[in-house]
C-alpha cells in the first residue's frame, strides 16, 4: 500500500477507483466496502484507493470535540495496509474544505488531484458542505464530471448494520467480546508502562500502570477484563482494571493497570499492547485489602479458565 500525504506527488496518480471516509476502527463493514472497491478496480484494470483523514473532521471544526477513536491514525493506517489497497490518501480536512459542495469536492479534489475515475460510496456516507446532498446528487454530478458513482451494500451482523458507532456502544457497555464480531479483531489499547503506587505488589498482584498516549482513544467501561498483553515482543495473558480503585482511595483519578499472569520482569517505560477479550466484573469497593485480595485470586482463576479453551485472536 502506498501512503500519499501532502505535498501531492509531482506526477499525477494513475486512474483509480476510490472511496472516502474516516474509517475509524477499520471494522468488518469497512472491509466489506473495501473488498467491493478492490473487485471493481480489478474488473477495470486500474488502481484502488482510499481517501481518509488523519484528524476527525468534526475535531477540525470544533477543537473541544472528543471523538472517542477506535483507532489512532497510525493504527488505522496499519489496519488499512492489511486490506492490500493500492493507495491510502491522507487528505487534510480543513475549514476551507468543509465549505466545498459535493460537486466542488468531486471536481477539484477527486478528479483533478487524485484522478478518480470511479467513486464508490458507502451505503450511509455523505460528503460535501453540511453533508446535505444524497447519492442521487453525487450520481448526477459524476455524470457531468465523467466520474462513475456507485453505491455499495451494507454489511450486517446479527441483523445489525455494522458501524463505528455500534462498536462504540458495545465498548461503552464493556461488551468487548461482542466487538470482535464487528471489528474482526479484539479491541486494543497501546501505551507506555509508568510508575504507580505499587500497592499491588504488596498483596501478590503487581500491576503495570498504563499511560495511553492517544487522548482521544476510547477507553471501555470501567471494570476488570481478561486481556492479552504484548510487551517486549512477547505475549501473555492478564487481568486489567479500568477505574478509580476505590478500595485504596484513589480519588477521582481513573487508572488503567494490568496484572500479567506468571510474569516478573521490570517493564517500566516499555511500550505495551492490550487486547480486550472479556469483561469479568465491574469495579467494586471492598471493606478491606484482604477482601480485595480474595477477589483478585478469584479473578485470576476466571481469567485462566477463560484462556484455557479460548481461541487465538484473528490474524
Amino acid at each position: 500500500m502506498r501512503i500519499i500525504r501532502k505535498p501531492l506527488p509531482l506526477s499525477p496518480l494513475e486512474p483509480c477507483v476510490a472511496t472516502i471516509g474516516f474509517f475509524d476502527g477499520v471494522h468488518k463493514g469497512h472491509r466489506f466496502l473495501i473488498n467491493q472497491l478492490k473487485e471493481i478496480a480489478a474488473s477495470k484494470g486500474i488502481r484502488s484507493a482510499i481517501i481518509t483523514f488523519p484528524v476527525h473532521p468534526r475535531k477540525v471544526m470544533h477543537s473541544d470535540y472528543r471523538p472517542e477513536l477506535l483507532t489512532t491514525c497510525d493504527e488505522k493506517i496499519q489496519l488499512l495496509a492489511e486490506t492490500e489497497i493500492d493507495y491510502c490518501i491522507m487528505f487534510d480536512f480543513t475549514p476551507e474544505v468543509s465549505c466545498l459542495s459535493a460537486q466542488e469536492f468531486m471536481a477539484n479534489v477527486l478528479r483533478e488531484k487524485y484522478n478518480v475515475q470511479t467513486l464508490v460510496i458507502g451505503y450511509d456516507h455523505r460528503f460535501g458542505h453540511n453533508r446535505s446532498e444524497s447519492f442521487d446528487d453525487y450520481f448526477r454530478y459524476g455524470k457531468e464530471l465523467g466520474i462513475e458513482v456507485l453505491l455499495t451494500r451494507a454489511y450486517t451482523c446479527n441483523n445489525v448494520n455494522i458501524s463505528s458507532s455500534v462498536v462504540r456502544s458495545f465498548l461503552h457497555k464493556g461488551e468487548v467480546d461482542k466487538v470482535v464480531d464487528c471489528l474482526g479483531y479484539n479491541y486494543f489499547l497501546t501505551g507506555t508502562v509508568i510508575g504507580g503506587y505499587k500497592v499491588g505488589r504488596t498483596i501478590g498482584f503487581p500491576t503495570a500502570n498504563i499511560c495511553v498516549e492517544a487522548s482521544d482513544k476510547l477507553i471501555p467501561l470501567g471494570g476488570v477484563y481478561a486481556v492479552r498483553v504484548a510487551v517486549n515482543e512477547e505475549s501473555f495473558i492478564g487481568m486489567l482494571n479500568i477505574g478509580q480503585r476505590p478500595t485504596i482511595n484513589n480519588g477521582e483519578h481513573r487508572s488503567i493497570e494490568v496484572h500479567i499472569l506468571h510474569f516478573q520482569s521490570d517493564i517500566y517505560d516499555c511500550p505495551i499492547h492490550i487486547s480486550f477479550v472479556r469483561r469479568i466484573r465491574s469495579e467494586e469497593k471492598f471493606d478491606s485489602i484482604e477482601g480485595l485480595t480474595t477477589q483478585l485470586h478469584k479473578d485470576a482463576l476466571a481469567v485462566k479458565a477463560l484462556f484455557k479453551d479460548y481461541p487465538s485472536p484473528p490474524t
